[in-house]
């Protein structure tokens, strides 16, 4: 059976572009991130309305599910602490897994010395970010390899192989907003090659949905909004995690938990000021973790 991102790019990766590059005007300390290549990616009228507030903030935060353009931004500075924090403890590769409009290699091309990038993603989505690139006179890092892949249909360690991700070196694992879109069966083949191809050292960074989401059981903040909107786009979430199940999940692969922030850690973490007044809501259907190998 077809799947929408086949044959167009995945409409939730261009969200999330677009989230990522109104972060990137933002005048408000709490709410940017340092995706500056972000607003490049976008169509031109796109690019120009965002550099109004207005437009931003009605794309972020009235058109968006309540609390998603927040996490959003937590999750972009959460990872990019993660990859740069990988350069700097001499991270041999970095994977990123259902890279979509992932900027890193770019963004921090000047640290990655003899790192290598890999990311992976589905064929048009990859495609498209690729004549962007182009389109703007954006040049590719030598250290970046490009593999597209379909996760639920394709062999992941057999397009490893190919693309010549080694298994003798430590390497950071990033799979944002990946994890719901696969099913089941596809959750557990990725992270088994990873645990395959992961070294000591290694580590792993990604993003979840709480199961009871799937179920709709609506008692976390924003959560009734953000399912329709995921499968009104016809890119429908497929996995979750289990309230407290996160570290027998990672402990099935031959991982340790390190890190594990739910929406209210986010918010604590992201979004508290000095005085402990929470400055925004995260929505609560997701969580963001790091474990390592």
């Amino acid at each position: 059976m077809k799947k929408r991102i086949d044959t167009v790019t995945s409409r939730t990766a261009e969200m999330t572009c677009l989230y990522r590059a109104c972060s990137a005007l933002e005048k408000n300390p709490w709410y940017r991130s340092d995706d500056y290549l972000a607003p490049v990616l976008l169509p031109s009228f796109l690019k120009t309305l965002i550099r109004f507030s207005f437009f931003r903030r009605f794309f972020s935060r009235i058109a968006a599910s309540a609390g998603i353009y927040e996490y959003v931004v937590a999750r972009t500075n959460y990872i990019d602490a993660a990859f740069h924090k990988a350069l700097t403890d001499n991270i041999g590769q970095i994977l990123i897994f259902g890279s979509g409009f992932d900027t890193r290699a770019l963004r921090f091309a000047d640290l990655l010395q003899s790192a290598r990038v890999f990311e992976l993603d589905a064929p048009v989505t990859q495609q498209a970010k690729l004549a962007q690139y182009h389109k703007r006179g954006l040049s590719l890092p030598p250290q970046l390899t490009c593999v597209p892949i379909d996760f639920d249909r394709e062999s992941l360690p057999e397009r490893l192989a190919r693309a010549g991700v080694s298994r003798e070196m430590p390497s950071l694992f990033i799979l944002e907003g990946l994890l719901m879109y696969l099913q089941p069966s596809s959750v557990e083949a990725t992270l088994q090659t990873i645990s395959h191809y992961a070294t000591r050292r290694s580590r792993v960074v990604f993003d979840y949905v709480h199961a009871r989401v799937l179920r709709g059981e609506s008692l976390l903040y924003g959560e009734g909004r953000i399912i329709k909107t995921v499968a009104n786009v016809g890119e429908r979430w497929h996995f979750g995690i289990e309230e407290g199940g996160i570290k027998p999940f990672l402990a099935q692969f031959g991982l340790s938990l390190i890190d594990h922030k739910n929406a209210v850690d986010v918010e604590r973490d992201f979004f508290t000021d000095s005085n402990g007044w929470l400055v925004a809501r995260i929505n609560g259907s997701h969580a963001l973790v790091t474990a390592e190998k």
